[in-house]
C-alpha cells in the first residue's frame, strides 16, 4: 500500500501546505489556468503604469524627452532583472509560490504610492503650460522625485518576484517524462505569452485613456485594483498546485564546479613541471597518482559528454580535496547552463530594439495626428497594434501552424526552440529598418509644415509609427515564448525558475543598453557636433533615424553571432526521434 502512494506521488514536489504531490489531485492543465489568469491582471496593473510612464514624466513631472525615455528604459531594466531574485528565492530557499504573494503584496504598496502623488497636487511640480517645445519647464524638486523613484522601484521590485516566479510555476504543472506533458507545456508558455497580451490590451486602452481623460490617479487606481485582486485569484488554484521543492543554492553548486576544475588544472599543471624535473626512473608515489588519474578517474570522465571537457576535470578534484566533491551530474548540470548563456546574449540587442516602444516610438506619436475618424487614440495605445496581432497569432501559431509543422517535419517540437529566436531577431532587424524609413517621412513632413518648434500636432498620422510595432511585436511573441520554454527545458531541475528569469534578464540589459546607447551616443556626436544626436527637449530636434539605423546594423551583426552560436548547440535532451518513442511508451499525464 506504501508502494502504491509513494508512485502516486510528484517526486520532488509537494501541495500548498507542504504534504505530497499526489498525482491526479495536483498539476495539470486546470492549476495553470489560475497562473494565466492572474499574468492577465499582473500585465495589467504593470503596463496600466510603464506604457504611459513616459508621457506622465514628461507633462506632469516636467522631465525632458530624453530623461523620460531613459527613465523609463532604467525602470523597466530594474524590473525585469529583479526577475533573477525571484528564480533565484524560488530555486534556493522558498517556493514559487510564496515569492508571488510576497512580490505582489510589494507592487501593491508601490502602486498606492504612486495614486497618491497622482492624486495630490501638492506632490507634483506645477503644470507646464508653454506652447513652444524649445523652453523648458519647471523641474520636480528632489522630495517629490525621490517618493517617484520609491513608488516605482517598489512597483519594479515587485513585478521582478511576480515575473521571476509565476511562469516557471505554471509550467511546472505539466508531467515533462511525456510527450504530451511536454506539448502542454510549450502551449503554456504561448499562453503565457498571450495572457500578457491581454492585459496589455486594457492597459493600452482602456487605461491609457482614463489615464488621459480622467486623470492619472484613477489609472494608477485601476493599476492597484488590478494587483490587489490578482492576489485571491492565485490563492483559488492553491489545492491544485504541485510546488517545486526548494534543493538550496544553485549558485553555490556552479561555483564548486568551476573551482573544482580550476582546481584540478592547476594540479595537473603543476605534477606534469615536477616530473619534468625528475629522472624517468618513475617513484611508487608517482605512480600512485597517475593511477589515480587515468585509471578511476578515467572511467568517471567517460560518464560525462564531450563538450566543456575542462568542466570534466572537477571528476577527479575529490581524492585531494573532499570539500570540491562533485558528481556526474552536478557537472553536467553546469555545463546545461553555460551553454545557454550565448542564446542569452545573443537575445539582448532585440530587447533593446523592444525598449523604443515604450520610449522614442511614443514620443514620436505624439507629435503626430493621433485621430482615427473623430476619435483621438492617446500615443500610449499605440502598443494596441503589436498586442492585437500577438493575440491573433497565438491560437494560429499553436493551434495550426505547430502541428503543421510536426507532421512536415515529424518531431515533437515541429519548430524548435532556437528556431523561433532566430525568427524573432530578423523581425527585429526589419523593425529597426521601417522605423528609420518612419522617422525620416515624420520629419520631412514637419519640415514641410513650418511646424518644427510647434507644438501642434503634424499633419501625418500616427499609424505610420504602428508599423515598427507590428514587427517588433511579432518578434516578442517568437522570442520570449521560445526564450522561455527553452530555458526551462534545457536548464537543470534545480535551477529552472531562475534559468526562466533570464528571459526577463534579456529584456533588462536590453532596457538598460538602450539608455547607455542613447547617452553613449549623444557623448560621441556631441564631441563632433555642434548638437548631440538625441538631446533637447524637442523631438524634431533629434536625429532619431540614424539612431534607428544604428540599431538596425546591430541587430544584423547580434544576428550572424547568434547564428555562429545556434548551429552549435546541442539540446540536452534526447533527439526528436526518441521524443517520439517516449510518447509511445508513456500515456497522457494525469489531469
Amino acid at each position: 500500500m506504501d508502494k502504491e502512494n509513494e508512485s502516486n506521488r510528484w517526486e520532488g514536489y509537494a501541495n500548498w501546505r507542504n504534504g505530497p504531490a499526489i498525482r491526479g489531485c495536483q498539476g495539470g492543465a486546470l492549476a495553470a489556468s489560475f497562473v494565466l489568469a492572474v499574468e492577465v491582471l499582473e500585465n495589467l496593473a504593470y503596463l496600466a503604469n510603464a506604457s504611459n510612464l513616459v508621457l506622465y514624466l514628461t507633462k506632469f513631472m516636467n522631465f525632458s524627452p530624453s530623461t523620460s525615455a531613459n527613465t523609463v528604459t532604467t525602470f523597466m531594466g530594474t524590473a525585469f532583472l529583479l526577475a533573477l531574485s525571484g528564480g533565484f528565492l524560488s530555486d534556493s530557499y522558498f517556493t514559487t509560490y510564496s515569492i508571488y504573494l510576497i512580490s505582489a503584496t510589494t507592487e501593491l504598496l508601490g502602486l498606492v504610492i504612486l495614486t497618491v502623488q497622482a492624486h495630490i497636487p501638492s506632490l507634483k511640480p506645477p503644470i507646464c503650460k508653454s506652447f513652444n517645445r524649445n523652453m523648458s519647464c519647471q523641474e520636480v524638486d528632489e522630495g517629490k522625485a525621490a517618493l517617484l523613484y520609491v513608488g516605482l522601484y517598489l512597483v519594479a521590485l515587485g513585478v521582478g518576484g511576480i515575473k521571476g516566479s509565476l511562469p516557471p510555476h505554471g509550467a511546472e504543472q505539466f508531467d515533462e517524462h511525456t510527450a504530451e506533458g511536454r506539448k502542454q507545456r510549450s502551449s503554456f508558455f504561448n499562453y503565457y505569452v498571450f495572457c500578457l497580451s491581454s492585459g496589455a490590451l486594457v492597459a493600452v486602452t482602456f487605461v491609457v485613456w482614463i489615464e488621459d481623460n480622467k486623470g492619472w490617479q484613477w489609472g494608477y487606481g485601476i493599476a492597484t485594483a488590478s494587483i490587489l485582486i490578482s492576489i485571491p485569484v492565485f490563492l483559488l488554484g492553491s489545492v491544485r498546485y504541485r510546488i517545486k521543492i526548494p534543493t538550496g543554492s544553485p549558485i553555490t553548486t556552479m561555483i564548486k564546479v568551476l573551482i573544482a576544475a580550476t582546481y584540478k588544472s592547476w594540479i595537473l599543471r603543476k605534477t606534469k613541471n615536477a616530473i619534468d624535473n625528475v629522472s624517468r626512473t618513475p617513484s611508487s608515489s608517482t605512480e600512485v597518482t597517475e593511477d589515480e588519474e587515468h585509471g578511476a578517474g578515467k572511467d568517471k570522465i567517460q560518464t560525462v559528454r564531450e563538450d566543456l571537457r575542462f568542466l570534466n576535470r572537477a571528476l577527479d578534484a575529490a581524492p585531494a580535496q573532499p570539500r570540491l566533491h562533485c558528481t556526474t551530474k552536478q557537472i553536467e548540470d553546469v555545463k546545461s547552463v553555460l551553454k545557454i548563456l550565448p542564446i542569452f546574449m545573443s537575445t539582448i540587442i532585440l530587447n533593446c530594439c523592444l525598449a523604443q516602444l515604450s520610449t522614442f516610438s511614443v514620443q514620436q506619436a505624439a507629435t503626430m495626428n493621433t485621430k482615427i475618424g473623430s476619435l483621438k487614440v492617446p500615443p500610449a495605445s499605440l502598443p494596441v497594434f503589436p498586442v492585437l496581432f500577438i493575440m491573433i497569432l497565438t491560437p494560429l501559431y499553436n493551434h495550426i501552424i505547430v502541428p503543421f509543422s510536426r507532421k512536415l517535419t515529424n518531431t515533437e517540437m515541429g519548430i524548435t526552440h532556437l528556431q523561433r529566436i532566430g525568427t524573432g531577431l530578423v523581425l527585429s532587424i526589419m523593425a529597426m529598418a521601417v522605423a528609420a524609413l518612419v522617422e525620416v517621412k515624420r520629419k520631412q513632413v514637419a519640415t514641410r509644415s513650418g511646424l518644427i518648434n510647434s507644438k501642434e500636432p503634424l499633419p501625418i498620422t500616427f499609424l505610420w509609427v504602428s508599423l515598427q510595432y507590428l514587427f517588433l511585436g511579432s518578434a516578442d511573441l517568437f522570442t520570449l515564448a521560445g526564450l522561455m520554454d527553452f530555458f526551462f527545458t534545457e536548464a537543470p531541475f534545480s535551477m529552472r525558475s531562475l534559468a526562466t528569469s533570464l528571459s526577463w534578464a534579456s529584456l533588462a540589459m536590453g532596457y538598460y543598453l538602450s539608455s547607455v546607447l542613447v547617452n553613449v551616443i549623444n557623448c560621441i556626436t556631441g564631441a563632433f557636433h555642434h548638437k548631440p544626436w538625441l538631446h533637447g527637449s524637442n523631438l524634431n530636434h533629434y536625429h532619431l533615424e540614424r539612431f534607428y539605423w544604428f540599431m538596425c546594423i546591430l541587430s544584423s551583426l547580434n544576428f550572424l553571432h547568434y547564428l555562429f552560436w545556434a548551429q552549435r548547440y546541442s539540446y540536452k535532451t534526447s533527439e526528436p526521434s526518441n521524443h517520439m518513442e517516449i510518447q509511445n511508451q508513456h500515456g497522457p499525464p494525469e489531469a
